[in-house]
């Protein structure tokens, strides 16, 4: 996150300082919020067993592969990544204003987030193809899943901002994409650390750092979308465009990519929300969220 915030700060010399400052700002209010995760929740010096082993035990076999040392911070890269696109459009709202150059400036930085986060997803596809048990290359499980939730909303958010750059269009869409998109890998950080539902990723989870996350991710969340609702008027396009033109393709496009992601975040946390219901258990898997899966 600090690596992100510096890369910005350093290679934003031909953004306006006003801009920059209120970006760094917001980057610098997240990274807050994930110290204050550290400080709160983690003991470094804290004696995790009670006895140091003579013999250490070695990784856990099923992550002893070369892959796998670069698909975890290629996927932190990625999500930390978005809080870049997050940060713009926070201060697009602050300032009333996003034109051509606004996103020209966010949107180097929103493909390269896309870009880590793809790499992340094919290097753990592929490791899950090869390793025995792991269900071929995707099996929709929870935290597969909130990877790509994020790699669906960043994919739609890099056609808008390219629409908005161009065109001056989908300036509310953009800004609602930017703030989905790190919203929903706050999201995917609950569920990997919380523990909340049933994965085969769940390697280290602990629910009391989840409530942290969750209670991390309902106040950026929450609100960033109460300031958009506030002051998102004042940046809303004022292009009509015709019915088969390339923008309205681009929506099209759009409204496809997050209905998918809708869909998958439904069968994420419907599981969750029928256990709290009372009304027993139930796995989402391939076999529902998979068109035409055999059986």
């Amino acid at each position: 996150m600090s690596g992100w915030t510096l890369a910005v700060a350093v290679f934003s010399r031909q953004v306006p300082a006003d801009i920059v400052a209120r970006v760094l700002a917001v980057m610098g209010m997240v990274c807050a919020g994930f110290l204050a995760f550290i400080l709160f929740t983690s003991g470094p010096f804290a004696r995790t067993l009670p006895a140091f082993p003579v013999e250490g035990r070695d990784l856990n076999p099923l992550l002893q592969d070369p892959g796998l040392i670069f698909h975890p911070p290629l996927l932190y890269m990625g999500y930390v990544g978005f809080s870049v696109a997050f940060a713009f459009a926070i201060a697009a709202l602050l300032s009333g204003r996003l034109d051509s150059a606004f996103t020209r400036f966010a949107r180097p930085w929103t493909l390269a987030a896309w870009v880590f986060l793809t790499l992340g997803i094919v290097l753990g596809s592929a490791w899950a193809y090869y390793e025995l048990g792991w269900g071929g290359w995707w099996f929709w499980d929870p935290v597969e899943n909130a990877s790509f939730m994020p790699w669906l909303a960043g994919t739609a958010l890099l056609h808008s901002l390219a629409v908005t750059e161009q065109r001056a269009g989908f300036k509310a869409w953009t800004l609602l994409l930017s703030i989905c998109a790190f919203s929903l890998c706050l999201l995917g950080t609950f569920l990997v650390r919380s523990g909340v539902l049933v994965s085969v990723h769940a390697f280290a989870s602990d629910p009391a750092r989840g409530m942290f996350i969750l209670a991390f991710m309902v106040l950026v969340t929450g609100g960033s979308l109460l300031l958009f609702a506030v002051r998102g008027h004042r940046v809303r396009s004022r292009v009509n465009n015709a019915l088969w033109s390339r923008e309205s393709l681009l929506l099209g496009n759009n409204v496809l990519l997050m209905a998918a992601m809708l869909v998958v975040l439904l069968g994420t946390l419907l599981p969750l929300v029928h256990k709290q219901l009372g009304l027993g258990s139930i796995s989402v898997g391939s076999r529902s969220l998979t068109p035409c899966s055999p059986g």
